[in-house]
């Protein structure tokens, strides 16, 4: 039954990676219809029904926050606000697309201090969507470098990844972190690299193009994404309103020093959105031209979120990745034990478009353990080697997560084209990271 329930879902996520990397098939049907039919093929038909809803429930939390998350960061663009902070990042990059993506990439690593992949993705996102258009960057190349950044940041302590390992194995953070803190210095590195490198490509695309700052500003197009600033009252206002935000999103990196609320992300934004919409727009007319400007952002991204959840309430309320979960970790051959450690952290990143972090740290990563203890090595190494990229590296480009969703969603572009674009240097994060956990001998 077990190994039954593993092909069941081995085939359900190949045939939804096919579907969505070769065919014009919306993800939000694959996302959908895929689960649906492996279910109803392993006679689940009486209880599919529940597990989809059991799969809405746990999703609905990041729908309700990515619905009013856009509709305020959207009226905040539009009544001016973010305009100051996009004229200034155009100055210091000077229209030169590798200081762009340099600072794209800090500015991720710096938000994702949090640990939190959705406020990275809100806040970096929205932040920098207006500045990449207006010099014309390829629009890949943002949600890429904040994925890859968010990625390698995932790795800290409080992020999910290390929590999950270092509570699975009864670990420390000097178990598990420390001894990966090298390797994670030169994936930051990586990141950097990479993004000079887009930066590279796009300033000599545009030179080839003979496209200028002082072009793309003239723009019509470029130039009506952002609203003129303004010295009002009321913009210092929703400053305020919005920086207040911004820390209670974070508000775990200041809550050692200041007594701030604890509130549910999707309620801040509900609050926050309902006192910004009736001081900016004072008419119900502006009121609903204002909603409806955005309600197509909001309504893709949010039903992404919702779709999501189906698939991964299906597979997991079916077995079907608790059943892969062993599978994959009863039937590793023991030949492979002296290099188990390097083996699960080169196939850790790939993994996270097939497990739930879940699924992977309390299903398979035991398992590892134990196999590595048998054969006499450090049970840690195989912990180590796991958050190197299992939803670390891997989590902005898994289909089994909602950030994921919030980062295409904001940026506009499809999880067909983000994998595609993405994948190979967020590998190449794993692997550098792994190289460097080899040679310091942290797994």
């Amino acid at each position: 039954m077990m190994t039954a329930l593993a092909l069941l879902g081995c085939a359900t996520i190949g045939v939804f990676l096919v579907i969505i990397t070769f065919t014009r098939t919306p993800v939000i049907a694959a996302l959908v219809l895929t689960p649906l039919a492996a279910a109803l093929a392993g006679g689940f038909s009486g209880q599919v029904g529940a597990f989809a809803v059991e799969g809405l429930r746990t999703v609905a939390p990041v729908a309700a926050l990515m619905m009013f998350a856009v509709l305020y960061f959207g009226l905040m663009i539009d009544v001016g606000l973010f305009t100051p902070l996009i004229e200034r990042l155009l100055r210091i990059v000077r229209g030169d697309p590798i200081r762009l993506c340099l600072a794209t990439a800090a500015l991720a690593m710096l938000v994702a201090l949090d640990g939190d992949g959705a406020t990275t993705f809100l806040v970096s996102i929205t932040a920098l969507l207006p500045v990449h258009r207006r010099m014309r960057i390829n629009p890949l190349i943002l949600p890429s470098i904040v994925a890859l950044a968010a990625g390698v940041m995932n790795l800290l302590p409080w992020g999910g990844p290390t929590a999950r390992a270092m509570s699975v194995l009864r670990a420390g953070i000097d178990q598990i972190f420390l001894p990966v803190l090298p390797a994670m210095a030169v994936g930051v590195l990586w990141v950097f690299f990479v993004a000079w490198r887009f930066g590279h490509v796009e300033r000599r695309r545009l030179a080839s193009q003979n496209t200028t700052l002082d072009e793309a500003r003239a723009d019509p197009i470029a130039a009506t994404t952002l609203a003129p600033p303004s010295t009002t009252p009321l913009f210092y206002f929703n400053a305020a309103l919005t920086t207040l935000v911004i820390v209670l999103l974070l508000q775990g990196l200041f809550i050692k020093w200041v007594p701030l609320p604890e509130l549910p992300a999707s309620l801040l934004f509900m609050v926050a959105f309902g006192i910004a919409l009736p001081l900016n727009r004072r008419t119900p007319n502006a009121q609903r031209e204002q909603m409806a400007a955005h309600a197509g952002n909001a309504v893709l991204v949010v039903a992404m979120i919702l779709a999501a959840g189906v698939f991964t309430g299906i597979l997991n309320g079916t077995g079907m990745i608790k059943a892969m979960a062993t599978v994959l970790a009863s039937n590793t051959p023991t030949m492979l034990s002296p290099w188990l450690s390097q083996i699960v952290a080169i196939t850790s990143m790939p993994l996270s478009l097939v497990f739930t972090p879940d699924a992977y740290y309390f299903g398979v990563l035991p398992v590892f353990a134990e196999a590595a203890a048998a054969v006499g090595h450090d049970p840690f190494t195989v912990g180590r080697a796991a958050v190197l990229g299992q939803m670390t590296t891997g989590f902005p480009l898994s289909p089994l997560t909602a950030s994921t969703f919030v980062l295409l969603g904001l940026s506009g572009v499809s999880l067909r084209e983000h994998q595609r674009f993405t994948f190979k240097w967020a590998f190449g994060t794993t692997l550098v990271m792994t190289i460097v956990a080899s040679l310091t001998r942290a797994i």
